[in-house]
């Protein structure tokens, strides 16, 4: 039976295998890019009000309130890590030629006064086990690609392409600014079109999630600069407060905070406290770092009203699937979910 091209069923296929071929084509252009743009969409919604009301203050002037918004937002992720880049400097360097000289002389001896801790000894034990086999220390040294300067190379460039991708998410958030009403009003009627009035229920979910995520993020950030200068202070580190405030402007970017007290912990092992680093050392990975696990889902799950298991295995889920930027997009994943799930619950129980 011959297919009439000219039907209507023929024509609403052509459409649609042609729209589904200009928006994948469009996908996989921008596809580099969504990282950066999705966190400038980020940044943009979080300081929206203020923005508005630097707007507000300019009249008439909406490239100037987007600039000066732009410059402020830069400055204010870029020139603390900047000035903790140059902080640390030193120190790395002391902790590097230390690593390479573990690496070839082992670990050094234990202060007896460890044994007195609450699980001191389990702790010795399991550190002359490591000490006795200087080869597996030398070995999981060169596993972390420490002493590699071919690794070291790698890690440079990847920090090179994420500047990259950071100045993209800044020039792209001027424009949003810019144009941001524009572009929320076309989305709320490409998402009403679509969805219906459920459309304003879930962008009012993913608003929400958003600024529970960034604000889970501070708090937490809050809290494990104060944890860690509390590390600090009883190891003896000099400045502990600053090097506190350094800890929490570091923990707004997940998984960077452990490069401070780590580092410090090195530099303590190669004065040779060796007892100080290693309980700056302990403290940092079991109450420190673990701080980030237990109140960014608890902060998260109470304006969401999400149930706080959800919101726990959202943000580790979105981290292993999607990397950083899945820190948000895990959480409004599983809140967009849970709304579509509870609207057919009202649909269902009105029947």
């Amino acid at each position: 039976m011959p297919i009439n091209i000219d039907s209507p069923l023929a024509r609403r296929v052509a459409a649609f295998a042609f729209l589904v071929a200009i928006f994948g084509l469009t996908f996989w252009v921008l596809s580099p890019f969504l990282a950066a743009l999705a966190w400038a969409g980020i940044l943009a919604y979080v300081t929206w009000p203020l923005h508005q009301r630097l707007s507000r203050r300019l009249p008439g002037r909406d490239n100037l309130a987007a600039l000066l918004m732009t410059l402020g937002v830069a400055a204010t992720l870029l020139l603390p890590m900047i000035w903790v880049l140059f902080t640390l400097i030193g120190d790395v360097a002391v902790a590097s030629a230390f690593i390479k000289r573990l690496s070839v002389e082992g670990l050094p001896p234990l202060p007896g006064g460890v044994r007195a801790w609450p699980g001191g000894e389990w702790i010795a034990a399991q550190y002359q086990r490591v000490q006795a086999d200087p080869l597996w220390v030398r070995a999981q040294i060169e596993a972390l690609g420490l002493t590699d300067t071919h690794r070291m190379r790698a890690v440079l460039g990847g920090i090179g392409r994420n500047v990259a991708k950071f100045g993209l998410a800044v020039f792209a958030l001027f424009f949003l600014y810019r144009h941001g009403d524009s572009v929320l009003a076309q989305f709320r009627g490409v998402a009403a079109r679509w969805l219906g009035k459920a459309a304003h229920g879930y962008i009012q979910a993913v608003g929400v999630t958003v600024r529970a995520v960034v604000f889970g993020i501070v708090l937490t950030a809050m809290a494990q600069g104060a944890l860690a200068g509390l590390g600090y202070w009883v190891a003896g580190v000099a400045a502990p407060v600053l090097w506190g405030g350094i800890t929490a402007l570091v923990s707004l970017i997940p998984f960077v905070g452990p490069v401070v007290w780590i580092s410090l912990s090195l530099g303590l092992l190669a004065q040779g406290e060796t007892q100080a680093a290693l309980g700056l050392f302990l403290w940092g990975a079991l109450v420190v770092s673990w701080v980030d696990n237990l109140i960014r889902p608890l902060v998260i799950s109470g304006p969401t009203k999400i149930p706080f298991l959800l919101v726990f295995l959202g943000v580790l889920g979105g981290l292993n699937a999607f990397g950083l930027i899945g820190l948000f997009l895990g959480p409004v994943l599983l809140a967009v979910s849970v709304a579509i799930w509870r609207e057919w619950l009202v649909h269902a129980r009105a029947r």
